[in-house]
């Protein structure tokens, strides 16, 4: 695009003009994405009101130049859809001009005079600066503008500007990752007031991306009847995890509350260490009977609840088909599924070749072992040949990774490590 840096306030009503020339409308404001954390705010894109009075959404990827007196798009279709806009949403020049913002350094109270976006290495606009002026309130003197970094001020992030309700709203539509790493930068109060207005099944999803740390804290501000809700919904091999890093007593605690069928395959895992494939493995990967159909089986991986690593093959054993099951037969990849007829049985597509792994296989073993087949999960069989679970390649990960990777999800983009 040319131009490094572009203060918002001299877009507006400039023309938008398409890649053919044809001038499409002029740009009533821009929209960004508000963040819990102190990171620069992404750009999503302009708002332009159309010669009709329509007012449209176009993506920032669309814009192909920002010149002094026009806006150019790129070649493409525009979407005519009216613009909505969304609680995460904020209008930089409607909403975040004459904001009043604190300055980090001092303390002091200032208004939005400006914002600047600037362009980074992937494409994307951020809220990268702000024009702001100080309110000292001095009669007859107005003070100087400060350009500043977006850091240096507080009070225009998604926490600052919406309450709980709000804040439950726009997490309702992220991924459960992404709301671990929000709700991590948190203040304490906050956390605890999204936490509790979560139900069970997402707040035991979100539980799942926390580091430790957070995992423990929240989990103490939890009742132990609703932890014990909580550590049922989770997968047994994330709740397993978790109890592992609780003193004995609590984890027993938990243990005895939850219901006996949702805590004897967390009990089971337990029983190894954690750094084996048994401490790894989770204990309900998709098993099927040798009789069943490739139609069932592409139905099974089809589900969305299913993690993609896990959805890779259905493992086929001998019943009874939960685990440890009886005999295992071997596995069937996605793709091989795939490319067989839907009617064959899959006991026709199985690899029976594929080498298995042992329950008290060790972390270095179980990497090497996908390293070696390329491979995103593998079965994980006992002396007596059950099936006792699955590994992930997920797990694996994250294992070797250092402790604190999940807080690391949250770092700014190399660009911005300056500002």
């Amino acid at each position: 695009m040319g131009i490094d840096r572009v203060f918002v306030a001299r877009l507006v009503g400039l023309t938008v003009f398409g890649p053919d020339g044809e001038r499409i409308g002029k740009v009533r404001d821009l929209v960004a994405t508000l963040r819990v954390d102190t990171h620069p705010p992404r750009v999503l894109g302009v708002v332009v009101d159309l010669a009709t009075r329509r007012r449209i959404f176009v993506p920032m990827l669309r814009v192909t130049a920002i010149d002094p007196g026009a806006v150019t798009l790129a070649t493409g279709s525009v979407s005519l859809r009216g613009f909505a806009q969304r609680p995460n949403e904020a209008l930089l020049v409607g909403q975040m001009l004459d904001a009043r913002v604190r300055l980090v350094e001092g303390g002091e109270e200032a208004v939005v005079v400006d914002a600047a976006i600037e362009p980074t290495r992937s494409r994307d606009w951020v809220v990268a600066r702000l024009a702001v002026r100080v309110r000292r309130h001095r009669l007859g003197r107005r003070e100087p503008v400060q350009v500043l970094p977006w850091r240096a001020v507080t009070g225009l992030s998604l926490t600052d500007r919406q309450g709980t309700e709000g804040l439950l709203a726009v997490f309702e539509s992220m991924r459960p990752a992404d709301v671990a790493a929000a709700l991590s930068e948190l203040p304490e109060k906050r956390q605890h007031e999204v936490v509790d207005g979560l139900d069970d099944e997402r707040l035991a999803d979100v539980f799942e991306e926390l580091s430790e740390s957070d995992q423990r804290a929240l989990l103490a501000h939890l009742s132990p009847e609703r932890a014990a809700d909580v550590l049922e919904a989770m997968s047994p091999d994330d709740a397993a995890d978790l109890l592992h890093e609780l003193p004995d007593a609590e984890s027993d605690a938990l243990l005895a509350l939850m219901q006996p069928e949702e805590s004897e395959p967390v009990r089971r895992l337990m029983s190894y260490s954690p750094h084996t494939a048994g401490g790894l493995m989770t204990p309900e990967p998709i098993i099927l009977r040798p009789d069943a159909t490739v139609a069932e089986a592409l139905a099974r991986i089809r589900n969305p609840d299913i993690p993609p690593a896990l959805a890779s093959m259905v493992f086929v054993c001998r019943p009874p088909t939960e685990t440890p099951t009886g005999r295992y037969l071997g596995c069937a990849h996605a793709q091989r599924l795939l490319r067989a007829a839907p009617f064959e049985l899959v006991a026709g597509v199985v690899d029976a070749e594929l080498a298995r792994l042992s329950p008290d296989a060790t972390l270095g073993e179980v990497t090497r072992y996908f390293a070696a087949y390329n491979l995103v999960a593998g079965p994980v069989v006992d002396a007596e040949d059950h099936l006792i679970g699955a590994v992930t390649v997920d797990d694996v990960l994250d294992h070797l990774l250092p402790p604190d990777w999940r807080d690391r999800l949250t770092e700014p983009d190399p660009v911005e490590a300056d500002r």
